[in-house]
């Protein structure tokens, strides 16, 4: 068990940010496993945001859908289509100083408006042919799960594409509360297993 990591959320956030002043910016393309308040805080600025699988090539392949510019995975690739076609450390960075030096702020300034929620991602052993949608213990749980965030988080959960795991993630706004949720979840995974 451990909680996620933020990762690329806040880089992407001063990059969509800058972006977003003049009206430049349809639309950031995220995964399904970015961060809710990264969603929540591109809304505010009246910005579009949609999830594609996670992997950066599903995220190259809906900001192509949708003609848009921006879009990042937790991995910490950026994707700036109008600068590469591939998540680049260095375009990303040159973007943030960017940002930076036009808006003449802190890093911390320009992060102000984005305020991660904690998230637990918890990897279960599971056979090769797991199906938890077979499973009514599993997707009660997650149900009750989802009941009890409301709209203030969510979960996921995910087959892993590598290994025999399926990622139970779980967010929200009080970490011991998605802690609880996620060891919830991820036992009652363990039991159908």
């Amino acid at each position: 068990m451990g909680t996620a990591t933020a990762c690329s959320w806040p880089t992407l956030f001063v990059i969509a940010r800058e972006r977003a002043k003049d009206g430049g910016l349809k639309g950031v393309a995220g995964t399904l496993m970015t961060n809710l308040a990264l969603e929540r805080a591109l809304e505010k600025m009246g910005v579009s945001f949609a999830r594609a699988k996670v992997g950066d090539r599903y995220v190259l392949e809906l900001l192509q859908e949708k003609d848009w510019q921006l879009g990042g995975e937790n991995s910490g690739h950026i994707i700036c289509l109008d600068k590469h076609t591939t998540g680049d450390g260095i375009v990303s960075a040159l973007q943030v100083l960017s940002a930076l030096r036009t808006g003449r702020a802190t890093l911390g300034t320009l992060c102000r408006g984005l305020e991660l929620y904690p998230q637990e991602l918890v990897n279960v052993r599971v056979s090769k042919d797991f199906d938890w949608q077979k499973q009514p213990a599993v997707a009660k749980a997650k149900r009750e799960a989802e009941r009890a965030l409301g709209n203030d988080g969510r979960v996921l959960l995910r087959p892993s594409g590598t290994e025999p795991v399926l990622r139970v993630m779980v967010e929200g706004k009080d970490d011991a509360e998605v802690r609880r949720l996620a060891r919830m979840i991820a036992e009652t995974v363990q039991e159908a297993v």
